[in-house]
């Protein structure tokens, strides 16, 4: 089959589906129910959470609708007015149970346990008890109010402008032959993962072409957000100071502590993903790697062509992977096939990138991603059916204990592309294979060990400057390049310095620093991975009893608990780290006996 479109119908039929009106109403009336309580009486404060949580479910629901309609096609104006509305309606959500939330994490820890008799509330115990960590924090139940009110066209509409922009933006690429070419962003952005070197040069220019004719708007938009952020943290510094890193590090559940410690890893390993862009250049034949072959498929040797994969071939790959875990795992790979969970039909109009969500109420999960016919796309859909399978083992849990952080969503979808690496490796038997498999390995060390980390000091240096006021797009050229070199090193020799216009991660208007926690996964996956040897048979029980944990754990206590090891000491990040620079001494071993 070619790479398929989604069924959405599970939840409505289509935008004119009278539900969507039935439930818009419902949501409402919810929401009415909710401001009529009181929040001095223990009874009405139990009465808000119930409420809170089935509105939860109805809204998130249509809210993933509509967002997934407007990703396959962001100029579809039904499903951007559909999105508008539930984000109006979160909106509406959020200020109605705010006086309920502030008295409930102010209650004295007595009262606070008797709240949670109530039938049914203990579920909610870890969460209430992470924002009563954040009680020093908040603002008056007025002020949270109208900062949830002014969200709605603030903060949001900077992420909105995003995705209709880039949605919308056309990549014109001037070919060798002297031919021109335009193509959707998406597209483009697709063909730097893949094997055309012909054409992936000119879609990397094309795409820093037309990221700079609009630098002026994504840096209004990286102004915005951040400036809004700084204003909201020095608001809430009433009591103990906000750090512009505070409320990602609360909301990856991680300490600071842990954050340095992995960062600091990193920081002295450079020349092990250094040493992996090198040995990627060197097959390319070129001395530095360049910023157009930092994500392609391995070129072919003796001057063939690369190999490329039809959707049913990745899908393949993924399922016999699977199943070498466990055959539940495989099983499922083939039920969202069957449903038809995923979108990866390339289109005009999709949005960048690569996601997977679910419909809360029926907890079916959905994965978005462009196909391009790369070994990279089936480890993107391996990535992205990991997320998947990681919601889908929690789907019989209740929904409040099972919203994890980004930190720990990236272990179960790291550990997918981990598999399905090494179940490649084991069937090897050709250099051309062993080599493809040790690129792909060797390609991830740069991304997680190299890129990752750009990401995460690029965005910690321009707040720490965006505190005296705004920068203009050549400031963050400059600064994206100076990170860039300082990190990438030898390794290459042209920066990408629009990158901070171009990923899509730092237009998020939802959540900050949306960068570091692939590296925690990816270090921590490596891990989890390695317990599949150690363990045998149990393994899989233990992997998912360990996935079941991390929507009601600190990312800290998870790993205590699951691998007896503190994450805040330097030697938990380096043990992964030596798993990967074995891996990347291998490539270059391999690659230097082609010279």
């Amino acid at each position: 089959m070619n790479a398929p479109s989604w069924d959405l119908s599970i939840a409505y039929q289509d935008l004119a589906d009278p539900k969507i009106t039935r439930d818009i109403e419902m949501i409402q009336s919810l929401i009415n129910r909710l401001e009529a309580l009181d929040p001095t009486r223990l009874e009405d404060l139990q009465q808000a959470l119930r409420i809170d949580a089935d509105i939860s479910v109805t809204l998130s629901t249509l809210s993933t609708f509509a967002n997934c309609l407007a990703s396959v096609d962001a100029s579809h104006e039904g499903a951007k007015k559909l999105a508008g509305q539930a984000d109006r309606l979160y909106s509406q959500a959020e200020q109605a149970l705010n006086p309920y939330l502030q008295a409930i994490i102010h209650l004295d820890a007595n009262v606070f346990e008797t709240l949670l008799q109530g039938e049914g509330l203990d579920v909610f115990r870890f969460k209430l008890e992470r924002r009563r960590l954040q009680r020093h924090r908040m603002l008056s139940v007025g002020e949270e109010q109208l900062l949830s009110a002014m969200n709605v066209d603030g903060r949001n509409a900077w992420g909105r402008l995003y995705d209709n922009l880039t949605g919308s933006l056309s990549v014109k690429m001037k070919l060798v032959d002297g031919r021109e070419e335009t193509v959707g962003l998406s597209q483009a952005a697709s063909l730097l993962y893949g094997p055309d070197a012909l054409r992936r040069e000119p879609a990397w220019h094309g795409i820093s072409e037309v990221m700079t004719v609009h630098q002026e708007s994504f840096a209004a938009i990286l102004n915005g957000l951040s400036g809004g952020r700084l204003t909201e943290y020095e608001k809430r510094s009433h009591t103990e100071q906000v750090h512009f890193l505070d409320p990602s590090l609360h909301t990856s559940r991680i300490e600071k502590s842990t954050l340095d410690a992995m960062i600091g890893v990193a920081r002295d390993n450079r020349a092990v993903g250094q040493k992996a862009g090198l040995a990627m250049a060197a097959l390319f034949g070129t001395d530095k790697l360049k910023p157009w072959d930092e994500l392609a498929s391995m070129p072919a040797l003796d001057g063939g062509e690369s190999a490329t994969y039809s959707f049913d071939r990745g899908i393949t790959i993924i399922r016999e992977a699977f199943a070498g875990v466990d055959q539940e795992m495989a099983d499922f790979v083939d039920w969202m096939v069957e449903n038809q969970r995923i979108d990866a039909a390339p289109q005009p109009h999709k949005r960048l990138g690569a996601y997977c969500t679910k419909f809360a109420d029926t907890r079916s999960p959905l994965v978005f991603m462009t196909w391009g016919g790369s070994m990279s796309d089936v480890l993107t859909l391996a990535h992205e059916l990991g997320h998947a399978f990681h919601n889908w083992v929690m789907r019989d849990m209740p929904l409040a204990r099972t919203e994890y952080p980004m930190t720990l969503a990236e272990t179960a979808s790291i550990f997918a592309e981990n598999i399905v690496r090494d179940a490649l490796m084991a069937k090897a038997q050709t250099t051309q294979d062993q080599l493809q498999m040790l690129w792909e390995e060797a390609q991830s060390a740069l991304q997680l060990l190299i890129n990752i980390p750009v990401r995460y000091e690029f965005e910690k240096a321009f707040y720490e400057q965006r505190q005296q006021g705004e920068l203009t797009p050549a400031q963050l050229r400059e600064l994206m390049g100076e990170t860039w070199r300082e990190w990438y090193g030898e390794a290459m020799d042209e920066t990408n310095a629009m990158f901070w216009a171009s990923k899509l991660h730092f237009s998020i208007p939802e959540i900050s620093f949306y960068n570091y926690p692939y590296l925690f996964g990816y270090l921590f996956s490596k891990g989890v991975y390695a317990q599949r040897a150690v363990k045998g048979e149990q393994f899989y029980a233990d992997y998912k009893a360990l996935l079941r944990d991390t929507g009601s754990m600190t990312a800290e206590a998870v790993v205590q608990k699951h691998l007896g090891m503190d994450i805040r000491q330097p030697a938990f990040w380096q043990q992964s780290v030596d798993m990967v620079q074995q891996q990347v001494a291998a490539f270059e071993r391999l690659v230097a006996t082609l010279k």
